[in-house]
């Protein structure tokens, strides 16, 4: 139960896109540092950080990891997720996070989409295997994560591997401490600030992007882990770019304020540590992205680049 509850939060909490960012262009990534991992030093740091961009959930075949990043996690002291994955291993913090999942006032998806779109929405979860009884009340952004066919048909295969995973099982290993930038509660309170109406129309949005329609889903997921296996942060940025399902319109709510208040929390936390910050790769992008902000305040951060194994 607890590893089910878990693995719900992860794909429905942690998984946010990359929105296209504006700023300062000269502190972007540009399209030669092609990387993952970056080093964080300079600006009084006693002591260089590292910084790495995930993909929250992939499949275990395309999984890896650099000897470059085992290097820089061994030399790190903590490991800094985007929330505190520890927490949610307890079952007091898990709860009261679910309930805040339900839409208020006994709202439902019927009440929020046609009759054809709901039967849309029935359809893909039935198809998934997720009754209508477990989702009709669950806010409709957070069922916009399970709109992936690809991920759905990798989870039923148990063929899922998820970053954030992996370095908490190499941080116990070392007896490493974990920190969050954000809690989840931070988290879980952003899709407050959306409408209800507006979300059930990315909901069903996602699922026509993800193949309920006829399109390539599979191609676009491909595309995706490619990108992203070749360390290519503008690629991703630009494809992601492209978003049709509406999450465009709140890309300062779920993407750059985000960026910019885990920018003190980075600075107090390499003052006194060498620090492993794993974050999706999609903050890392853009011109308001995590790279750029730091170098903004004036840190040097070097892309470690490597060669890539086909």
């Amino acid at each position: 139960m607890k590893k089910t509850v878990i693995s719900f939060l992860v794909v429905l909490i942690a998984i946010l896109p990359a929105i296209a960012q504006k700023g300062n262009k000269n502190y972007a990534p540009n399209k030669k540092e092609k990387s993952l991992l970056w080093e964080i030093s300079g600006n009084g740091l006693a002591q260089a950080s590292y910084l790495y961009g995930t993909i929250h959930m992939i499949g275990a075949k395309d999984f890896f990891l650099t000897d470059k990043t085992k290097e820089a996690f061994n030399k790190s002291e903590k490991l800094t997720l985007e929330i505190n994955m520890e927490d949610m291993m307890d079952m007091s913090n898990i709860m009261p996070l679910m309930m805040k999942s339900f839409m208020k006032n006994d709202t439902t998806l019927k009440d929020l989409l046609t009759v054809k779109e709901y039967e849309k929405v029935k359809a893909h979860f039935d198809k998934i295997g997720l009754p209508m009884m477990f989702v009709e009340r669950i806010k409709p952004m957070f069922l916009s994560a399970l709109g992936s066919e690809d991920l759905a048909n990798m989870d039923k295969a148990g063929e899922v591997k998820s970053y954030e995973m992996e370095f908490m099982s190499m941080a116990k290993e070392k007896e490493m401490p974990l920190a969050g930038l954000e809690t989840a509660e931070y988290q879980m309170s952003m899709f407050d600030s959306i409408p209800y109406k507006v979300q059930a129309q990315m909901l069903v949005e996602s699922l026509q992007v993800g193949g309920e329609e006829g399109n390539d889903a599979g191609g676009q997921f491909e595309e995706l882990v490619k990108l992203y296996k070749s360390r290519d942060l503008y690629g991703l940025q630009a494809m992601l770019q492209s978003d049709d399902t509406g999450i465009k319109d709140y890309e300062d709510l779920l993407l750059i304020n985000r960026n910019k208040n885990w920018i003190p929390v980075m600075e107090k936390m390499m003052k006194d540590e060498v620090v492993f910050f794993a974050v999706g790769a999609g903050h890392l992008a853009g011109e308001e992205g995590v790279v750029a902000l730091l170098r903004q305040k004036g840190y040097k951060v070097k892309a470690i680049i490597e060669k890539i194994e086909n």
